[in-house]
């Protein structure tokens, strides 16, 4: 959703932005690396490399920097980051969808600090909204 992707622009800014391999290939090549922000790629693969990605081989490795961070994806990489996290920006589209791919379930010590509205999609009229969780203190 177009939406979706204005917010994602607008909440990753000039940030890091830390992905496992398949979502970089999953990017339309046009789009690799995202504009305007550090990509850091996680890979076992030591051979692997991509113009414009900063490739790593473990998450401690991708965390480490002063930067302002943001993991999107994928799952398995949102489970294992999930523990270092303070902020989770959520996008909630009201459709059903197959996949065996889902976000982790956040815990007690989470905090929905803003609930957005229910908004529509100017393309074909999906329901979604905006959700951003806070870790407590």
């Amino acid at each position: 959703m177009p939406e979706d992707l204005a917010h994602f622009r607008e909440v990753t800014g000039s940030a890091t932005v830390v992905m496992g391999r398949r979502t970089w290939d999953s990017l339309p090549e046009r789009f690799r690396p995202l504009p305007g922000r550090r990509n850091v790629v996680l890979t076992r693969d030591t051979a692997w490399s991509a113009e414009g990605a900063v490739v790593v081989h473990d998450l401690a490795s991708a965390l480490d920097t002063d930067d302002d961070v943001w993991v999107i994806g994928g799952g398995a990489v949102y489970a294992d980051a999930l523990s270092s996290a303070d902020r989770v920006a959520e996008t909630v589209v009201d459709v059903e969808v197959d996949g065996d791919t889902s976000a982790p379930t956040l815990g007690e010590d989470w905090t929905l600090v803003d609930e957005g509205p229910w908004q529509v999609s100017r393309v074909d009229g999906t329901r979604y909204r905006f959700l951003d969780w806070r870790r407590r203190a």
